[in-house]
């Protein structure tokens, strides 16, 4: 019952357009000159180097939180489902 809430919470925040704008503008942010110098290093991590780590999880981060604003748009809103409903 609660997760249901939350669920309905967070699915409710993804049609929201800021939390559209505010992801692309999160993205930007992530492949600029800050970011990018930070994983720029000679490091390693598990034998990969820290940019290529960076742009993977960035990658598949960003998938995620599209496939999230998917779910969320085919969601039927509730003034949306009560006026289908007899």
């Amino acid at each position: 019952m609660k997760i249901s809430r939350v669920r309905q919470r967070v699915m409710h925040r993804l049609q929201l357009r800021e939390s559209w704008v505010i992801f692309f503008v999160l993205g930007i942010i992530m492949l600029n000159f800050p970011f990018l110098h930070i994983f720029n290093k000679s490091d390693t991590l598990f034998g990969f180097p820290l940019l290529f780590l960076y742009f993977t999880l960035g990658w598949a981060f960003s998938i995620f939180v599209i496939y999230l604003f998917t779910l969320a748009s085919r969601q039927p809103t509730d003034n949306h489902s009560k006026t289908l409903q007899p």
